[in-house]
């Protein structure tokens, strides 16, 4: 069974839709962790159906050792983002990891991806899932 970890951070709405679509494409497939930068995110992806949650840049900088997919928007891989909640050691763990990581081109920080097309987050998700976990998953 493949171990997905799910970050987000501020009200963990991103991360929550993200674990509701998975659950509903893949069910008891894969084992979700929740992984929230503050425990209002971690409470509401947990209430997504998330496996395991937990808080915090501990928790993250642990769990990122021992999972096979990350996913969440691109501030997770930048020190300072999310209002300050992702702090540089948080950045460099999710960058360091040997996961495969699956950002989502999603920022209120100052960056622009060139050659990005914006599309709604249902959308976003479903690419996630289609496009990237699904060959994963069931290769």
């Amino acid at each position: 069974m493949k171990k997905l970890c799910i970050i987000d951070g501020q009200g963990g709405g991103i991360g929550s839709a993200i674990i509701k679509k998975i659950k509903e494409y893949f069910g008891e497939k894969v084992e979700i962790i929740a992984l929230g930068t503050n425990a209002i995110a971690t409470s509401l992806m947990l209430k997504a159906k998330a496996n395991r949650g937990a808080s915090g840049a501990n928790a993250i900088i642990q769990t990122v050792k021992k999972v096979d997919v990350i996913i969440g928007p691109i501030g997770i891989i930048m020190a300072h983002s999310m209002m300050g909640e992702v702090t540089p050691n948080i950045a460099e763990a999710i960058s360091l990891s040997s996961a495969k990581k699956i950002l989502l081109p999603i920022s209120k920080e100052n960056v622009n991806i060139a050659g990005i097309v914006q599309i709604p987050l249902p959308h976003l998700i479903d690419s996630v899932i289609k496009d990237h976990l699904d060959k994963f998953i069931n290769p």
